[in-house]
C-alpha cells in the first residue's frame, strides 16, 4: 500500500480542524509559552536584541505585529525575526531531545506574528503554534542525528518548518496550499551550529521564525512550490544530510500523540547539552562531607554528539561560557548559580577561582550514553571517587514543572513583569492574541525603562 510522503502527512496534520487535541498537550504548550516570553522579556538588552530591532523598526511597514521591547508595530514577518532573535538571545528556552532542537523560539514568534496580523482568538494561536512545534518534533526526528550531527542547527532548519505550518494553519491554509509552504521552506531553511557562542545562533531562530512566515503568507497567495522538496532527489533531506529514512517511524500517532509533551525546560542558563552533566555535579557537591580543594579530577562522560556543541574547552566571552562543560563544571563546584544570567560573564572566564577547577575537567563521548544523560565521576586527593548518573528525560510531575517554570519566570524578571508572564498560566485564552501581545509588548517596553 502507497504511503503519503512525510510532506503530505505534515501539511494534513496542519490543516487539520477536527482533530481532538489533548487538553495535556495544550497544558505543555502553555508552559513553553509562559518559558518563552521569561526567556525573551529577559533577553531584551541583549546585543543581538538590540540590532535586529533597530534593522527591523528602521525598515518599518504595516503595522501588524509587536516587537518585544518596540513602541510600535512592523510587519508579521519582521516581527516573528526580531521576537524569535530576542527570545533566543539568552539561550534560555525549552528544548526537545526528538530532534535536539529549541521548538519554542522558532515557532512561537511566528504564531504570535500571524495571529496578531489575523486577529485570531489565544486559543487558536496556542493549538497553531502547538502543531507548529509538533510539526518541526516530526520533520527534525525524520532528518534523524546525522543532518544535526553534519553541521546543521534544528532550531533553524526544523523550526522553519513548524513555524509555516503555524502560521499556514493561522491563515486557515488546506493542506494543498500547506505542502506549498513546507516546498518554499526547503530552500529557503538554513542555519549552521558553527555560529553557536555569538549573536548568529540566535538569528538562527528568528531567521526559523521569518521564514515560516513568509513562506505562508506566499502560499496563502497561491505561490507553487515544490510540493516534495522535503523527500524529493535533491530535496532538502539529500542536500542537508539528513537521514530520512521510512516516515512511519517519524510520523506514528500524529494528531493523536503529542512528542511535544516531552519537550524539556532549562533551569540553568546554558546550553541544555550541558544540563545533565549540572545536575549530577550538584548532586556530588551537595553530598555530605564534600570539598572542592580536594578534587583531583574530574571525569564528564555524554553522548559524542555534545562533544561538537558545547565543549569549548576555554571559553573566553560569557556566550562561549554556555557552551562549556569544563567551566560550567567548575562553577558547580564552586556553588555559583548556573540558574543565575550573570554567572555567564567575560569575568567568569578569567576567573582564578574557576580556572584551577576547569583544568581538572575531562570530558569524554560514550555512544552507549543517550542524548539526554551525563555521568559524572569525583576523584579527590585521598583517591576515593564517588560518581552520579542523572537522564533528563526522566518523568517529572507536571505541578513540578509548573511550579519550578513559575520560579523561573520570578527569578528572570522584576516583579511587575513576571506578574503579567505568569498570569498566562492563569489566562483564559478567549481574548484575541493580540491583547495577550500588546499585555507582553508593555510589560516589555517598562522593562527597558
Amino acid at each position: 500500500m502507497h504511503m503519503p510522503s512525510i510532506t503530505a502527512r505534515i501539511a494534513a496534520f496542519a490543516a487539520d480542524r477536527t482533530m481532538q487535541i489533548p487538553a495535556s498537550a495544550l497544558a505543555v504548550a502553555r508552559l513553553s509559552l509562559v518559558d518563552w516570553a521569561a526567556a525573551a522579556l529577559a533577553g531584551l538588552d541583549e546585543p543581538v536584541a538590540a540590532i535586529t530591532r533597530d534593522l527591523v523598526l528602521e525598515e518599518a511597514g504595516a503595522a501588524q505585529a509587536t516587537v518585544f521591547g518596540l513602541g510600535q508595530k512592523v510587519p508579521a514577518r519582521a516581527a516573528a525575526l526580531a521576537n524569535g532573535a530576542i527570545s533566543h538571545a539568552l539561550d534560555y528556552d525549552d528544548t526537545h531531545f526528538a530532534y535536539v532542537g529549541h521548538p519554542s523560539v522558532a515557532v512561537f514568534p511566528a504564531a504570535l506574528a500571524m495571529a496578531e496580523r489575523q486577529g485570531a482568538s489565544g486559543m487558536a494561536f496556542l493549538e497553531a503554534a502547538l502543531i507548529g512545534m509538533e510539526s518541526a518534533c516530526r520533520i527534525g526526528h525524520w532528518l534523524g542525528a546525522r543532518h544535526y550531527n553534519h553541521g546543521f542547527h534544528q532550531t533553524a532548519t526544523s523550526g522553519a518548518f513548524g513555524a509555516a505550518m503555524a502560521a499556514g494553519r493561522l491563515l486557515g491554509l488546506e493542506e494543498g496550499p500547506l505542502r506549498h509552504a513546507l516546498g518554499l521552506v526547503t530552500t529557503r531553511a538554513s542555519g549552521l551550529k558553527s555560529q553557536f557562542g555569538s549573536m548568529g545562533k540566535p538569528f538562527n531562530a528568528g531567521m526559523a521564525a521569518a521564514n515560516g512566515v513568509e513562506a505562508a503568507l506566499l502560499a496563502a497567495r497561491g505561490f507553487e512550490s515544490r510540493p516534495d522538496g522535503l523527500e524529493c532527489a535533491q530535496g532538502f533531506a539529500e542536500t542537508h544530510a539528513g537521514e530520512a529514512g521510512h516516515p512511519e517511524a517519524a510520523l506514528a500517532g500524529l494528531g493523536r500523540d503529542f512528542w511535544f509533551e516531552s519537550v524539556q525546560h532549562k533551569f540553568h542558563a546554558c546550553c541544555h547539552g550541558l544540563h545533565a552533566s549540572l545536575e549530577a555535579l550538584i548532586r556530588l557537591r551537595d553530598e555530605p562531607g564534600f570539598d572542592r580543594g580536594k578534587v583531583s579530577a574530574v571525569q564528564i562522560r555524554v553522548n559524542p554528539r555534545w562533544l561538537r556543541v558545547c565543549d569549548l574547552p576555554a571559553p573566553q566571552t560569557g556566550l562561549e561560557a554556555k557552551f562549556s562543560y569544563r567551566l560550567t563544571g567548575a562553577m558547580v563546584l564552586a556553588g555559583r548559580e548556573t540558574a543565575a544570567l550573570d554567572t555567564f560573564s567575560e569575568a567568569s572566564c578569567t576567573d582564578p577561582d574557576l580556572l584551577p577547577l576547569r583544568d581538572r575537567v575531562r570530558v569524554e563521548g560514550d555512544p552507549a550514553i543517550p542524548d539526554t544523560a551525563a555521568q559524572v565521576q569525583l576523584t579527590f586527593t585521598d583517591n576515593r571517587s564517588r560518581s552520579a548518573t542523572v537522564d533528563l528525560d526522566a518523568p517529572v510531575e507536571f505541578t513540578t514543572r509548573h511550579a519550578k517554570i513559575e520560579a523561573k519566570v520570578r527569578a528572570l524578571l522584576p516583579e511587575a513583569e513576571a506578574r503579567v508572564v505568569n498570569g498566562l498560566f492563569e489566562a483564559p485564552f478567549t481574548q484575541g492574541a493580540s491583547a495577550m501581545a500588546k499585555a507582553l509588548g508593555a510589560a516589555a517596553r517598562r522593562r527597558r525603562g
